[in-house]
């Protein structure tokens, strides 16, 4: 895991010993990387050149290079860093499956996945059902 913005990399690390390591204990266990002039921000199209500042925008990418999902957000609204370890994690399992497992909504490790092929479709509700703590 990377972080990137386009501050520098003396303000985060007034953010991580100053505000992140008191949410975080030791604070964030990844890199945070200064994007100075937005270059990375424009080739994911979360810069706005006008403001001099980029979009909070989560990426998860694989392996190979592709990317698998992405999030963009405005500055009002924050992220849900269990929500993105959740999905890496789902990514995960399906790329270690071989496409064999798909993971339903909410899915979590250790949890029912399913088995994608045609005997599943109008029968995922026999596999799988919503839970309020799913949603």
């Amino acid at each position: 895991m990377l972080s990137v913005s386009v501050d520098s990399v003396f303000v985060h690390k007034m953010w991580n010993d100053f505000e992140l390591s008191k949410m975080v204990e030791g604070g964030i266990p990844f890199p945070m990387l200064s994007d100075a002039g937005g270059g990375v921000g424009t080739l994911y199209n979360v810069y706005d050149p006008e403001a001099g500042v980029e979009n909070r925008g989560r990426f998860i990418i694989d392996p190979d290079g592709i990317i698998q999902g992405y999030e963009v957000l405005t500055p009002p609204v924050g992220r849900n860093v269990a929500e993105t370890i959740r999905q890496v994690q789902a990514y995960q399992l399906v790329r270690n499956s071989g496409g064999t497992e798909a993971t339903p909504s909410g899915w979590r490790p250790g949890k029912t996945t399913l088995k994608p092929g045609p005997e599943l479709v109008g029968n995922v509700w026999k596999v799988w059902s919503v839970k309020e703590e799913d949603l």
